[in-house]
């Protein structure tokens, strides 16, 4: 019992600010500090919210934008992985594409948009791959250096204990680059809201992006804000799972260890 109040009590606190905020912003709009022509109050977003969602229109909108997101994530996560695990391991092959892969990376892949519209148009084919590159990354960068960071003096002694190759990976390197990758998976799900917010309101015919660009035409100010607050709702949800996993996987490492 005092696990589960401890937890609830950890979950409590964090939304202790946002409360305070809604609050705040909800006695503003009502008291005319801020004019409704400039941010609706909660009330009214709220009723927006109720709208939307007995029409159906907000859960076919926020499936088709998790959809989107997580197919681009699964994609260019994977691959991320696999160079990671790639240049961490060989020598050989870090040399070959690391150098090209870090000149990549320095190029904003939201510039990109005009020329991934020539290439897939408007399609699930340019949405998909901006979200793949946006996280791909974030995934590689941080895999490569956890295993880059794992103590060679425990890979050393595992060689000396007679560990194989793979009993090597699996028993010291891969546990001592977990805490790396896990910051790139939270960082990269951060990535992957943020291109799929640009993606849709350039280029698409559903999903959150779409409904705040249509609602922006009719000047339906609260349901800009809905899809704002939705997708912060999301991303925060994303990160919550990312960090139970975490915690679920990481409980050997002294950081995530009760008190």
């Amino acid at each position: 019992m005092s696990k589960a109040m401890s937890f609830l009590r950890r979950i409590g606190v964090g939304w202790l600010l946002p409360v305070a905020i809604l609050l705040f912003w909800e006695a503003s709009s009502r008291f005319g500090t801020i004019p409704s022509s400039v941010l609706p109050a909660p009330s009214d977003v709220a009723a927006a919210f109720w709208r939307l969602l007995e029409s159906g229109e907000l859960l076919r909108n926020i499936w088709v934008s998790t959809g989107r997101a997580f197919a681009g994530f699964v994609v260019g996560g994977l691959i991320g992985l696999g160079f990671g695990l790639a240049n961490g391991l060989s020598f050989l092959s870090r040399e070959i594409t690391d150098t090209t892969l870090q000149m990549v990376r320095n190029i904003p892949h939201l510039a990109l948009i005009p020329l991934v519209i020539l290439w897939f148009g408007i399609d699930e084919e340019a949405k998909l791959f901006l979200v793949a590159l946006g996280v791909f990354f974030p995934i590689y960068v941080n895999t490569l250096l956890g295993i880059q960071t794992v103590d060679p003096q425990l890979v050393e002694m595992g060689r000396i204990y007679g560990m194989s190759p793979s009993t090597l990976f699996f028993r010291v390197i891969l546990p001592g680059a977990l805490p790396s990758m896990f910051v790139g998976l939270r960082y990269a799900l951060g990535i992957m809201w943020l291109t799929l917010i640009v993606a849709e309101t350039i280029s698409a015919s559903s999903g959150l992006g779409y409904m705040a660009m249509q609602a922006r035409e009719f000047l339906m100010l609260d349901v800009v804000v809905l899809s704002i607050l939705i997708y912060a709702l999301l991303g925060k949800l994303a990160d919550s799972v990312a960090r139970a996993l975490e915690s679920a996987c990481l409980k050997w490492h002294p950081a995530f260890q009760a008190a």
